[in-house]
């Protein structure tokens, strides 16, 4: 089998199930797959329901909205009558999307989530209805149930895998899978909430939980040939060994094929994220490291990601020497798919091809929230608070070898631009790009304090953008902008807070090639066939 370079998750229900009027055809749940045929994507990693109730005809787990007699939630409901509709005519959804894959010749790996938090039944929240008997009757296999651990902590009502039952629930789901169904390999999502002791118990637990990875191997290699096990954690493997998964001692171990990471800020894009730990911990054995690639921005100007910012992203990952890209969750809020969509997959595998492309690059930022560690790679270096003659640096990376293309013709603009919050106009400051003075001639400033009608959310703030010359483009990999107040006006009291620093790379087709076709010197002419010239 062809190891897969490009992953997509479909978690099977925003883009799919949830969309279609019931009875659904077998046609409309074959979509899933259909909508990605002829793409770049080598392989589909299908999620199993919601993790704790299942969309397939399970018998060892329980279906979707089988304990259900009055529904609180419509759209759940339209879910458990499609994915029993299709049960009851033969044609059981996991087996229509793993035969569809292959005859579009697509590789399927069914997704588990491994940890979910629990409901009670008949609770406040419509969430209920989602859930199994099994965690309603099971309270005590919860990692609160043993005491000591605030609410606040995130993984309070997970199960906790110390018992059991709890490991036998969940492998049976798997082992069920991969022995009754032309699957080509399986997924642990272990990052949607990755807790699985109590808090005093990581370090007891985590040789337990490495024994149940090793036993969800065996069973998936068991069960056919060239399958394997890809696992999903997130990219910092500190963070996962102090959870309980001991993530170096799996691929040293030998009992993981593939190791996703995921860097991303909550739901959305990372440009920064760090998977050279991974990379190195896989480096000499048979496991392959893909790099999680987000799609949301949820910036007051873009949602989405643009082409540019997917490039700026791939093309940082890909110089890190992982071995594939997963396309993550995120990635639905596309759906339907256009045309934009299918450029950007058709992009991703090609870093050769996007780098003399313009690119898009956003240091991560969390609005309001405190501020963080610094390095690149760090998901909070923003929102920095500026003190007067106390130098503030902010670390990003890039991946394109302007001095190449320079060398060509090719690089038309690089922009750096930089949102200070709560700063006037009688602030002074000073910017520096790896050591260098980025000089007032370069600069321009925008008022955006107040707007009557703002882009997707009121931001307020001056905007500081730098047009680059060679002498102060930024280099290829690490780079350090540092930011000085010189001097605050006396008479205001909020904090001066830098908010964002983005820069853009953008490139000509060739040598003295007009920018688009509607490039600024030459102003609007019509259509790509000619018009005015």
């Amino acid at each position: 089998m062809t190891k897969p370079r490009m992953m997509f998750f479909h978690d099977g229900r925003h883009p799919h199930i949830y969309m279609y009027e019931p009875p659904m055809q077998k046609e409309e749940y074959a979509a899933a797959i259909d909508e990605l045929s002829g793409t770049t994507i080598d392989a589909v990693m299908f999620c199993l329901g919601e993790g704790r109730t299942m969309l397939h005809d399970t018998q060892v787990g329980e279906l979707w909205g089988h304990n259900v007699d009055k529904w609180p939630h419509l759209i759940w409901r339209r879910t458990y009558q499609n994915a029993k509709g299709l049960i009851e005519e033969g044609n059981d959804p996991l087996r229509v999307v793993c035969d569809r894959a292959h005859e579009k010749g697509m590789l399927l790996y069914p997704t588990l989530l491994v940890q979910v938090g629990s409901d009670e039944r008949w609770g406040d929240r419509a969430t209920w209805v989602r859930c199994s008997d099994f965690r309603f009757e099971n309270k005590h296999l919860e990692i609160q149930a043993k005491g000591g651990v605030d609410s606040s902590f995130p993984g309070f009502d997970g199960l906790d895998f110390m018992h059991d039952e709890v490991r036998e629930e969940r492998f049976a789901i798997v082992e069920e899978v991969v022995t009754n169904y032309p699957v080509d390999g399986f997924e642990l999502h272990m990052g949607q909430l990755p807790y699985y002791f109590h808090p005093d118990e990581v370090d007891a637990g985590r040789p337990v939980l490495t024994e149940w990875i090793g036993r969800v191997y065996d069973a998936v290699h068991r069960s056919g040939p060239n399958r394997e096990l890809a696992v999903r954690v997130p990219a910092n493997l500190d963070e996962c060994m102090a959870v309980g998964m001991d993530v170096r001692g799996w691929i040293d171990d030998g009992i993981v094929d593939v190791i996703i990471g995921d860097g991303a800020v909550g739901d959305t894009m990372n440009q920064l994220a760090d998977f050279s730990g991974l990379v190195e911990a896989a480096k000499g054995t048979d496991c392959r490291v893909h790099a999680s690639l987000q799609h949301r921005v949820d910036s007051d100007r873009v949602g989405d990601a643009t082409i540019e910012m997917i490039r700026a992203a791939a093309g940082n990952y890909w110089a890190q020497g992982i071995e594939g890209i997963y396309i993550s969750r995120g990635w639905f809020y596309n759906y339907p798919y256009d045309a934009s969509f299918y450029e950007k997959i058709r992009e991703i595998p090609q870093p050769d091809v996007m780098a003399p492309k313009d690119k898009y690059y956003r240091v991560p930022t969390l609005g309001d929230g405190p501020k963080p560690e610094s390095g690149p790679g760090s998901v909070m270096q923003l929102p920095a608070t500026l003190e007067v003659g106390a130098p503030t640096s902010i670390d990003f990376i890039i991946n394109d070898d302007l001095p190449r293309w320079d060398a060509v013709g090719r690089v038309y603009e690089v922009l750096l631009r930089i949102r200070i919050t709560d700063t006037t106009e009688l602030d002074r400051l000073a910017f520096e790009l790896n050591g260098e003075v980025l000089p007032d001639s370069a600069l321009r400033i925008i008022n955006q304090m107040f707007w009557m009608n703002g882009p997707r959310r009121t931001a307020q703030g001056y905007w500081f953008v730098f047009t680059l010359d060679r002498d102060s483009w930024p280099r290829q990999g690490d780079n350090t902008l540092q930011i000085t107040l010189l001097e605050r006006d006396p008479d205001v009291t909020p904090p001066v807070v830098v908010q964002d620093v983005e820069l853009e790379t953008k490139y000509l087709m060739g040598k003295n090639f007009r920018r688009g076709y509607e490039d600024p010197a030459l102003g609007q002419f019509e259509g790509k066939m000619g018009g005015n010239w």
